[in-house]
């Protein structure tokens, strides 16, 4: 495996050390303020705690999350470190870390699986209660000794340092350009069909808003053998990608106006078995409920609503025993069901590289942000 150019001297665990450590210098993207250029920088990575890692970055996403960031539609402690969806291979181990060793292929998680706390013991949920990184903790600092903060995890960077309980082992021949799209995108679409709603052979399924998300709840749908998947966006130039991920049908929204829901309980014969909402409207959500069988059907919140916003449906239309739940990196538990996603790639299963659509240097990151404020992209993918 390829070393990173600047790294501390890399060492075995309980290896006697020849020289002393070094700080490991790393290149990162940086942002200062909202609404302002990101910068590339040169910082200082903290070594590993005893229960940490330390990571060489292969490939990075720009997820739109982070552009929430950029805009300034959620806070932070700045200057940071953007990015939370990656891949990479660990060069350094603390002397704690009993799952991991140099060498290893891995995929960093902003939902972590400690597999110790009460939920995820609990075999309930996929929320696991030990946060990925220490809030407000700074692990990076300037050249001249000032702290940089990360946003999520902060892995848009050339290295990372992060928690065991928050990093995944893969298989080695997966590609770092390809499978990094697992650590968010992909797992929170495909996952959301296959782990979270568990969507049966010959189901009927309903996807609202098929972008990036979208797209892979559409083939997860199709993945576990839904009989009608139906595709539903106000844009018409979305239907050739959505039919080729698995959908069934395709019905464009401003076809059918305030009419859109009885249309749909009518080409599904009554109702979906399950409704996945994508795009955090909570008009579309009330839709999605809408929309499943009054008897079995399930609504599922995939897309995020911004703060405050709140959803409403007639109290009385879940008595026949409808429900909605939400739904957090597609119900995957990290270190358990993100090995599978990368096998479904692998095999074919699902398509990956074809959502992949731009590669670029870290030096031009603020160019693939630009694509996806135009809608030219559907993932950037940052080789390092």
């Amino acid at each position: 495996e390829r070393l990173p150019a600047k790294c501390p001297r890399l060492l075995l665990r309980g290896s006697p050390s020849e020289e002393p450590e070094m700080p490991t210098e790393i290149r990162a993207a940086v942002l200062h303020a909202p609404h302002e250029p990101i910068r590339i920088e040169r910082l200082i990575l903290d070594d590993p705690d005893a229960d940490e890692v330390l990571i060489e970055i292969r490939a990075a996403g720009l997820c739109h999350s982070d552009l929430h960031y950029i805009e300034g539609h959620i806070g932070g402690t700045f200057p940071m470190v953007l990015g939370h969806e990656a891949a990479g291979v660990v060069v350094k181990v603390g002397d704690k870390v009993t799952g991991l060793k140099p060498g290893d292929h891995v995929i960093p998680l902003f939902s972590p699986e400690c597999r110790q706390c009460v939920n995820c013991l609990s075999g309930r949920t996929n929320f696991c209660l030990k946060p990925a990184t220490v809030p407000g903790r700074s692990r990076m600092k300037t050249l001249d000794g000032q702290p940089v903060y990360r946003a999520s995890l902060g892995i848009t960077a050339t290295h990372a340092v992060l928690s065991e309980h928050a990093v995944c082992k893969i298989r080695d021949d997966a590609p770092f350009d390809k499978v990094f799209y697992c650590g968010c995108g992909i797992t929170t679409g495909v996952g959301a069909a296959m782990f979270q709603a568990k969507v049966k052979r010959d189901d009927r399924v309903i996807v609202f808003g098929v972008g990036g998300i979208g797209l892979n709840v559409l083939q997860g749908a199709r993945l576990a053998g839904a009989k009608q998947i139906v595709a539903v966006d106000a844009n018409p130039l979305r239907e050739e990608s959505a039919l080729k991920f698995g959908a069934t049908h395709f019905v464009n929204v401003h076809d059918h106006g305030d009419k859109i829901v009885e249309h749909l309980q009518q080409i599904t014969g009554g109702g979906a078995e399950y409704c996945f909402e994508c795009i955090g409207n909570v008009e579309v959500m009330r839709q999605a409920l809408a929309a499943t069988n009054p008897y079995w059907g399930r609504a599922i919140v995939v897309g995020i609503a911004p703060a405050g916003k709140q959803v409403s449906f007639d109290a009385i239309s879940l008595i026949l025993g409808r429900g909605i739940s939400g739904s957090v990196f597609g119900g995957a538990k990290g270190k358990t069901d993100l090995p599978k996603v990368v096998d479904w790639y692998m095999n074919g299963d699902i398509m990956v590289d074809e959502l992949v659509t731009h590669t670029m240097k870290l030096e031009d990151i603020n160019e693939g942000y630009d694509l996806m404020r135009r809608g030219e992209s559907i993932r950037t993918a940052i080789v390092l």
